[in-house]
Parts: C-alpha cells; structure tokens; sequence
C-alpha cells in the first residue's frame, strides 16, 4: 500500500460498486458487508464535503421481470447529487453512460470501494483504466467471497492498475 495521498477534489470522483442490502448481507471475506459499508459511508462524506462526485453503481439482472428483494443501494446511501449507474454487466461502465456523466463534470481520478473486490469493483476498475481514468483503491472499502479473491486483486492486480490505499490515508488537497 502508498502512503497518504491527497486528491484533487473537482477531479476526483468515489465509485462504490454493488452496496445493495442483497449483497452487503452476503457471508464475505477479509471483512463483513457491514463493515465495508461503514467505511464507504464515511468516504462518501468526505467526499461530498470536498465537493467531488460520489458515484453509487448497483446491478440489475437483466431479462427478468422483477429484481430480486434487496437490490436497491442500501437505505440513505444515495444523496443528493450523487450519480446513480444501473448497470446490467459485471462492470459500471458498460452501456450505462458513467463515462459521459463522468467526463463531464471533469473528473480524471477516480477512487473505488465496494462489493465484490475481484469482480464489480475489479470490472469496473480495469474499464476506467481503458478509457484512461487514473485509479484509486481504497483497500478497507472492500471485500469478496474468499479473502484469498480480494487479496489477489488487491496484491497482485490493483498495484499494476493504480494505487492502493487505506480509507484512512484519503484526503484532499487545499483550495
């Protein structure tokens, strides 16, 4: 993991993937739903209180007639002026417009935390990477099914894609 880092508030963007009631109650691993939550919850403050976009990615199964209970974001996790993405793949960029709404507001670093680490998040991650958005993840904000996924993306993939960090060593810069 880096040391502190300081972020650029207006370009600089949180992407919480898949913090739906559904997924944060499943049994994970290196550390709870719950826990993971928390942690999102308080960088998303944070974040806001820099004035940088928060950006909540929850998945939808497509082709069914109703989503299974619990797949809306957990209860007050969506503020105002966050960006809701639905997304019907394993990643958020994938025909759900992120990268426009993201380009935007000029955004060119964005900080990932959420649920699954080796999947929506690493999914979502290595497409961001493509379209050229430096990366941020944030090790504490996110979990898997086995420990030994999440610490495969967190050891061997994210240092070769970005930066990892702890929720901790996130801040900004003075403006």
């Amino acid at each position: 993991m880096t040391a502190p880092l300081a972020l650029e508030g207006a370009r600089t963007a949180l992407v919480l993937v898949d913090l739906m009631d559904r997924i944060v109650a499943l049994p994970l691993e290196p550390r709870k739903g719950t826990e993971v939550l928390v942690t999102c919850e308080e960088l998303a403050a944070r974040f806001r209180s820099a004035g940088a976009p928060v950006v909540l990615v929850r998945v939808e199964r497509p082709s069914v007639a109703e989503q299974p209970p619990g797949s809306g974001l957990v209860a007050g996790l969506l503020k105002e002026g966050d960006i809701e993405i639905v997304k019907r793949t394993i990643g958020g960029f994938q025909g759900t417009g992120l990268d426009d709404r993201l380009r935007e507001r000029g955004v060119t670093t964005l900080v990932f935390g959420g649920i699954a680490t080796n999947l929506g998040v690493e999914s979502t991650a290595r497409a961001a990477g493509d379209l050229g958005y430096e990366l941020v993840f944030v090790e504490d904000a996110m979990t898997a099914f086995t420990a030994a996924e999440h610490e495969a993306s967190v050891r061997l993939d994210f240092p070769r894609l970005g930066s990892v960090v702890r929720a901790s060593d996130v801040s900004f810069k003075a403006t």
